[in-house]
């Protein structure tokens, strides 16, 4: 069985309002990258979930406040590293 792909990022309207529905089946949130390079982070957020774009974020900068099902942001400290726990939404 296929799932309906997403469109892609910027933000678009969806019924869902929790990273777990976004996920459609897919990995949502990813915990285990936390403390890892940015670069490999993102590799490996698009490598689990194909219908996301992965936005790192330099420090001090922040993502949209909206609710996006196809987005993903990499929070980063200033050596380059995750220091949130990047999850869809």
């Amino acid at each position: 069985m296929s799932r309906p792909s997403l469109p892609p990022y910027p933000p678009y309207f969806s019924f869902c309002s929790d990273a777990a529905c976004c996920g459609q089946g897919l990995k949502f949130v990813w915990p285990e990258i936390v403390r890892k390079p940015a670069w490999e982070a993102a590799t490996i957020i698009k490598k689990d979930n194909p219908s996301v774009t992965v936005v790192v974020l330099k420090p001090g900068f922040v993502g949209l406040h909206d609710f996006c099902c196809n987005c993903v942001y990499v929070y980063t400290d200033e050596n380059g590293k995750v220091f949130l726990i990047p999850r869809i939404g």
